[in-house]
Protein backbone atom coordinates (compact mmCIF):
# COMPACT_ATOMS: atom_id res chain seq x y z
CA UNK A 1 0.00 0.00 0.00
CA UNK A 2 1.16 3.67 -0.74
CA UNK A 3 0.35 5.77 1.85
CA UNK A 4 2.22 8.71 0.53
CA UNK A 5 0.15 11.91 0.83
CA UNK A 6 0.20 14.23 -2.27
CA UNK A 7 -0.67 18.09 -2.76
CA UNK A 8 -3.23 17.14 -4.82
CA UNK A 9 -5.04 14.84 -2.12
CA UNK A 10 -4.34 17.39 0.53
CA UNK A 11 -6.50 19.76 -1.49
CA UNK A 12 -8.98 18.05 -2.32
CA UNK A 13 -9.38 16.94 1.23
CA UNK A 14 -9.46 20.84 2.29
CA UNK A 15 -11.64 21.97 -0.49
CA UNK A 16 -14.09 19.20 0.62
CA UNK A 17 -14.35 20.44 3.72
CA UNK A 18 -14.56 23.95 3.11
CA UNK A 19 -17.78 23.19 0.87
CA UNK A 20 -19.27 20.88 3.19
CA UNK A 21 -18.83 24.06 5.97
CA UNK A 22 -20.32 26.21 3.53
CA UNK A 23 -22.98 24.20 2.77
CA UNK A 24 -24.09 23.89 5.99
CA UNK A 25 -23.78 27.97 6.40
CA UNK A 26 -27.03 29.09 7.85
CA UNK A 27 -28.59 32.23 8.83
CA UNK A 28 -32.20 32.41 10.84
CA UNK A 29 -34.62 33.98 8.75
CA UNK A 30 -36.56 37.15 10.58
CA UNK A 31 -39.92 37.21 9.37
CA UNK A 32 -40.31 33.19 9.32
CA UNK A 33 -38.96 33.02 12.73
CA UNK A 34 -40.45 33.32 16.00
CA UNK A 35 -39.14 33.83 20.07
CA UNK A 36 -42.36 33.53 22.54
CA UNK A 37 -42.35 32.93 26.08
CA UNK A 38 -44.92 32.25 28.45
CA UNK A 39 -45.20 33.30 32.05
CA UNK A 40 -47.71 33.55 34.72
CA UNK A 41 -48.14 36.87 36.32
CA UNK A 42 -51.16 36.59 39.30
CA UNK A 43 -51.72 33.03 38.04
CA UNK A 44 -52.60 34.48 34.57
CA UNK A 45 -50.61 33.16 31.74
CA UNK A 46 -48.86 36.34 29.88
CA UNK A 47 -47.66 35.54 26.46
CA UNK A 48 -44.49 37.60 24.82
CA UNK A 49 -42.56 37.40 21.68
CA UNK A 50 -39.05 38.93 20.52
CA UNK A 51 -37.77 39.44 17.02
CA UNK A 52 -34.69 40.51 15.39
CA UNK A 53 -33.18 37.23 14.85
CA UNK A 54 -29.59 37.60 13.69
CA UNK A 55 -26.66 34.62 13.85
CA UNK A 56 -25.22 31.76 12.36
CA UNK A 57 -26.26 28.11 12.43
CA UNK A 58 -23.91 25.21 10.87
CA UNK A 59 -26.12 21.84 11.10
CA UNK A 60 -25.22 19.04 8.97
CA UNK A 61 -27.41 15.67 10.44
CA UNK A 62 -24.52 13.36 9.61
CA UNK A 63 -21.79 15.61 11.28
CA UNK A 64 -23.35 16.70 14.42
CA UNK A 65 -19.89 16.84 15.67
CA UNK A 66 -19.23 20.31 14.01
CA UNK A 67 -22.61 21.61 14.20
CA UNK A 68 -23.39 24.76 15.65
CA UNK A 69 -25.71 27.70 16.82
CA UNK A 70 -24.81 31.41 17.67
CA UNK A 71 -27.74 33.02 17.62
CA UNK A 72 -29.40 36.16 19.56
CA UNK A 73 -32.37 38.45 19.86
CA UNK A 74 -32.85 41.80 20.34
CA UNK A 75 -33.76 42.60 23.99
CA UNK A 76 -35.65 45.28 23.43
CA UNK A 77 -38.21 43.68 20.93
CA UNK A 78 -39.97 42.66 24.04
CA UNK A 79 -43.48 42.62 23.00
CA UNK A 80 -46.65 41.44 25.32
CA UNK A 81 -49.01 43.79 24.13
CA UNK A 82 -49.00 45.97 26.84
CA UNK A 83 -46.96 49.51 25.92
CA UNK A 84 -46.96 49.98 29.56
CA UNK A 85 -45.52 46.25 30.35
CA UNK A 86 -43.21 46.03 27.64
CA UNK A 87 -41.78 49.74 28.80
CA UNK A 88 -40.82 48.46 31.92
CA UNK A 89 -39.57 45.32 30.81
CA UNK A 90 -37.07 46.63 28.89
CA UNK A 91 -36.24 48.79 32.10
CA UNK A 92 -33.12 47.92 34.59
CA UNK A 93 -34.92 45.73 36.68
CA UNK A 94 -35.92 43.28 33.91
CA UNK A 95 -34.29 43.09 30.45
CA UNK A 96 -32.14 46.52 31.07
CA UNK A 97 -31.76 46.85 27.02
CA UNK A 98 -29.97 50.01 27.48
CA UNK A 99 -26.86 47.73 28.94
CA UNK A 100 -27.69 44.55 27.64
CA UNK A 101 -29.39 44.79 24.27
CA UNK A 102 -28.57 41.37 23.03
CA UNK A 103 -29.85 37.40 24.14
CA UNK A 104 -27.80 35.08 23.05
CA UNK A 105 -27.82 31.01 22.33
CA UNK A 106 -24.55 29.38 21.51
CA UNK A 107 -24.18 26.04 21.30
CA UNK A 108 -21.60 23.61 23.31
CA UNK A 109 -22.18 20.84 21.20
CA UNK A 110 -25.18 18.78 19.51
CA UNK A 111 -26.43 15.44 20.03
CA UNK A 112 -28.82 13.14 18.23
CA UNK A 113 -31.85 11.33 20.30
CA UNK A 114 -33.42 8.28 19.64
CA UNK A 115 -36.08 9.66 17.80
CA UNK A 116 -36.17 10.45 13.30
CA UNK A 117 -35.34 14.24 13.48
CA UNK A 118 -34.89 15.47 16.84
CA UNK A 119 -31.41 16.30 18.41
CA UNK A 120 -30.49 17.96 22.05
CA UNK A 121 -28.55 21.42 22.36
CA UNK A 122 -25.87 21.80 24.94
CA UNK A 123 -25.35 25.17 24.95
CA UNK A 124 -24.87 29.30 26.97
CA UNK A 125 -27.68 30.91 27.23
CA UNK A 126 -26.81 34.83 28.07
CA UNK A 127 -28.94 37.33 29.53
CA UNK A 128 -27.99 40.19 31.02
CA UNK A 129 -24.33 39.50 30.84
CA UNK A 130 -24.90 36.40 32.82
CA UNK A 131 -24.42 33.00 30.70
CA UNK A 132 -25.32 29.92 32.02
CA UNK A 133 -25.81 26.06 30.37
CA UNK A 134 -28.67 24.99 28.74
CA UNK A 135 -29.78 21.79 27.64
CA UNK A 136 -33.29 21.09 25.42
CA UNK A 137 -34.18 19.10 22.47
CA UNK A 138 -34.93 20.71 19.08
CA UNK A 139 -36.42 19.21 15.74
CA UNK A 140 -34.71 19.68 12.27
CA UNK A 141 -36.88 19.48 9.12
CA UNK A 142 -35.15 19.98 5.74
CA UNK A 143 -36.15 22.64 3.80
CA UNK A 144 -35.75 24.17 0.01
CA UNK A 145 -32.81 25.93 1.18
CA UNK A 146 -32.41 25.03 4.70
CA UNK A 147 -33.74 23.87 8.00
CA UNK A 148 -36.99 24.90 10.34
CA UNK A 149 -35.60 24.52 13.75
CA UNK A 150 -38.41 23.94 16.64
CA UNK A 151 -37.57 23.42 20.27
CA UNK A 152 -38.29 24.60 23.85
CA UNK A 153 -37.40 25.13 27.24
CA UNK A 154 -38.45 26.17 31.17
CA UNK A 155 -36.02 28.39 32.80
CA UNK A 156 -35.85 30.66 35.42
CA UNK A 157 -35.84 34.41 35.33
CA UNK A 158 -33.97 35.38 38.59
CA UNK A 159 -31.27 32.87 37.38
CA UNK A 160 -30.64 35.71 34.80
CA UNK A 161 -31.69 38.87 37.66
CA UNK A 162 -34.14 39.60 35.44
CA UNK A 163 -36.97 41.25 38.02
CA UNK A 164 -36.74 40.93 40.97
CA UNK A 165 -39.82 40.18 43.56
CA UNK A 166 -42.90 40.29 42.02
CA UNK A 167 -46.52 38.56 41.53
CA UNK A 168 -44.81 36.98 38.22
CA UNK A 169 -43.43 33.10 38.43
CA UNK A 170 -40.15 32.79 38.46
CA UNK A 171 -40.27 29.71 36.13
CA UNK A 172 -41.61 30.49 32.35
CA UNK A 173 -41.30 28.73 29.01
CA UNK A 174 -39.78 29.03 26.28
CA UNK A 175 -40.66 28.46 22.14
CA UNK A 176 -38.64 28.68 19.56
CA UNK A 177 -39.40 28.65 16.12
CA UNK A 178 -36.46 29.39 14.01
CA UNK A 179 -36.61 28.73 9.82
CA UNK A 180 -32.57 29.24 8.69
CA UNK A 181 -31.83 29.60 5.41
CA UNK A 182 -28.46 29.19 3.29
CA UNK A 183 -26.63 32.31 3.81
CA UNK A 184 -25.15 33.63 0.19
CA UNK A 185 -22.78 36.42 0.77
CA UNK A 186 -23.42 39.65 -0.90
CA UNK A 187 -20.69 39.64 -4.23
Amino acid sequence: MNYEITMKTITTLIFLFAAAICHAQLKPVEQASTLKFTIKNLGFDVDGTFTGFEGSINFDPQGLAVSTFDVSVNAATVNTDNNLRDEHLKGNSFFDVKNYPVIRLSSTKIMATNKNGMYMLNGQLTIKGKSLPITFPFSASATADGYLFKGSFKMKRKDFGVGGTSTISDELEVIINVTAKKDHPAA
